[in-house]
């Protein structure tokens, strides 16, 4: 049952050591020695982790660490200068996103991609994979795809439904509001049935009323047995949704374990604060415990 499988991966998480690139029992995504350079600029240079499969996995970090960038890799949409990575048992490193999407594994971005121009319906629809009328020749034949058309459409307004977008199945995606966006994203995901969904700051920019929808959905989707990673800033969150946290820094794994050991961390601290942030201060703004020149 689906919901076994969250039940078993928050229980097989309570077994794994809080340290950087720590093994689990049943990882869905596997990264090896995986790293991005922009001239001489490192954005990512992560040495090892792993992802438990039906869990929710939060990766924070200050601005800059890296973590969009590591998303992007890992869902095809830029390649690595090295490494390799692993999806559910596959090979799939520089793997292209629609690829990717086919096997199970889908991501939405900070920045909403719903085609503005089309219908939500459509925006829906164009989120189901291998459809027949997709063909040149089966196009002109409706009784080839019509069938599995009706089959989407129905599959599409369970989700709307479900997401509190059904009554706007036939306005356009631009008519949305921000919130309402980033719902339509996450349902037009899960048109593909994946399982590994991967969440690019899903709160960003979303009004405190849409939050804790947003945050119910993350839930019910694990619940359904989907993995879930996501990138994301609002601590708050991160602490009440999650199972697991990874924390990057300068491109590198510095920290994992459950919120609440991570929150705590020092090397986490002091990644988001600064390393001298809790030193005493002389008027010109010098460290006391610094040294000083004659």
């Amino acid at each position: 049952m689906p919901g076994d499988i969250a039940t078993q991966a928050v229980a097989a998480l309570a077994t794994v050591t809080p340290e950087p690139g720590a093994p689990k029992p049943d990882p869905i995504l596997v990264a090896d020695g995986v790293n991005r350079h922009f001239g001489g600029l490192v954005a990512v240079d992560v040495a090892h982790v792993e992802f438990q499969r039906g869990a929710i996995t939060a990766l924070i970090g200050p601005n800059g660490a890296g973590k969009s960038t590591f998303f992007n890799l890992l869902s095809g949409f830029d390649k690595a200068n090295g490494g390799t990575w692993v999806y559910a048992g596959t090979a799939v490193t520089n793997t292209p996103p629609h690829r990717l999407a086919r096997k199970g594994m889908v991501r939405t971005f900070q920045l909403t991609k719903s085609l503005s121009r089309l219908t939500v319906m459509d925006n829906m629809l164009l989120g189901a994979s291998g459809q027949k009328g997709e063909v040149m020749i089966a196009s002109v034949l409706p009784f080839l795809w019509s069938a599995q058309e009706k089959k989407n459409r129905e599959r599409a307004m369970v989700l709307l439904e479900r997401f509190n977008l059904g009554a706007k199945a036939g306005d356009f995606a631009g008519s949305l509001s921000g919130g309402q966006r980033k719902l339509l994203e996450m349902a037009r995901a899960l048109m593909l049935e994946p399982t590994l969904i991967m969440l690019d700051e899903p709160m960003a920019g979303v009004n405190p009323a849409l939050k804790q929808s947003l945050l119910d959905h993350i839930r019910d989707i694990r619940e359904e047995g989907t993995t879930v990673v996501f990138v994301e800033h609002d601590m708050d969150m991160v602490r009440d949704v999650s199972d697991w946290v990874v924390v990057m820094a300068q491109g590198k794994i510095i920290a994992e374990g459950r919120p609440d050991t991570v929150m705590g961390n020092q090397r986490v601290i002091d990644a988001y604060l600064g390393s001298h942030h809790d030193q005493q201060l002389t008027t010109s703004g010098e460290s006391l415990t610094e040294g000083t020149t004659s």
